[in-house]
């Protein structure tokens, strides 16, 4: 079995509320839409008022209004139900990676030879998961079994539901983005409103739930901001301790300019939203 470091993994928990001084790959940004002013007269006064531009979707998925639901608990239920299948859908496709990733390690404690699909298949995983090329092909494993591994359901759900403002912003609506996840190439996505004079950045738009929650789950299982999540997700499977979401949020103080109040933001919501995770099945 691979031996991580010895550190507790409370040095780990220590570490990530630190910050360490990273800056934020994604940010949460409020709705801001444009408008334009259209003329009324009330009681022979004439009153300029702002009605709001409609900005068309960038897909085609029959979003429900979640401004509309009124009923707390029933916007909750229904947010949950509409993310859950898509991010069950890619943690397993997640898991059925890790599965075949220790299959390999095994094999080549025990010296048993790669086949040519085996070999096409760690090339593939060590691209896809940006392992070093350099690292030997135990170290490349290694690596892997830290990166492809799944994100526990209850934190995905509270950070859609936080990065989205519960599926009403203006991100979630046009293009998908529950988790406000930046991409750099022109037209990419939606630019933001607020953005820094000089920035390029863009907050990307999907064509599907699924493809936003493919893409949010592959930068934390990627990104060197989040590598203290993954040291803390690898000392809970070296412990055979279940991946407990209020524990990994630890890690995630890269995840917002908020540093530790976002963590401290996210496990609270978890913490209150545990009874509405089960809702979201019925």
């Amino acid at each position: 079995m691979r031996k991580i470091n010895k550190q507790n993994i409370f040095g780990f928990i220590f570490l990530a509320l630190l910050g360490i001084g990273l800056v934020a790959p994604f940010t949460f940004l409020k709705v801001e839409e444009a408008s334009e002013t259209v003329e009324q007269t009330v009681s022979k006064k004439t009153l300029k008022k702002v009605a709001k531009k409609i900005e068309q979707p960038l897909h085609d998925v029959n979003l429900p209004n979640f401004a509309k639901i009124r009923d707390v608990k029933e916007k909750k239920r229904k947010f949950f139900a509409f993310i859950k299948p898509a991010v069950a859908a890619e943690n397993k496709k997640i898991l059925a990676k890790r599965v075949e990733v220790e299959r390999l390690i095994e094999q080549l404690t025990l010296e048993q030879p790669f086949s040519i699909e085996d070999e096409a298949l760690v090339a593939k995983l060590i691209t896809q998961y940006k392992v070093s090329k350099k690292f030997s092909l135990l170290k490349q494993l290694y690596e892997l079994q830290l990166k492809v591994d799944v994100i526990p359901q209850a934190l995905v759900l509270v950070q859609a539901a936080n990065e989205s403002a519960w599926g009403t912003s203006r991100f979630a609506r046009i293009g998908l983005n529950f988790f406000g996840v930046w991409c750099y190439s022109e037209g990419c996505g939606m630019v933001p409103s607020s953005r820094n004079s000089g920035a390029d950045h863009e907050v990307a738009a999907y064509s599907s739930v699924k493809q936003g929650v493919e893409r949010y789950l592959h930068n934390i299982n990627t990104h060197r901001a989040y590598n203290v999540f993954r040291l803390i997700r690898g000392q809970l499977r070296d412990q055979n301790q279940p991946l407990a979401p209020e524990i990994l949020a630890t890690g995630l103080t890269a995840y917002s300019e908020r540093g530790a109040d976002y963590v401290l933001e996210l496990t609270e919501m978890i913490r209150h939203n545990r009874p509405y995770f089960d809702l979201a099945n019925k």
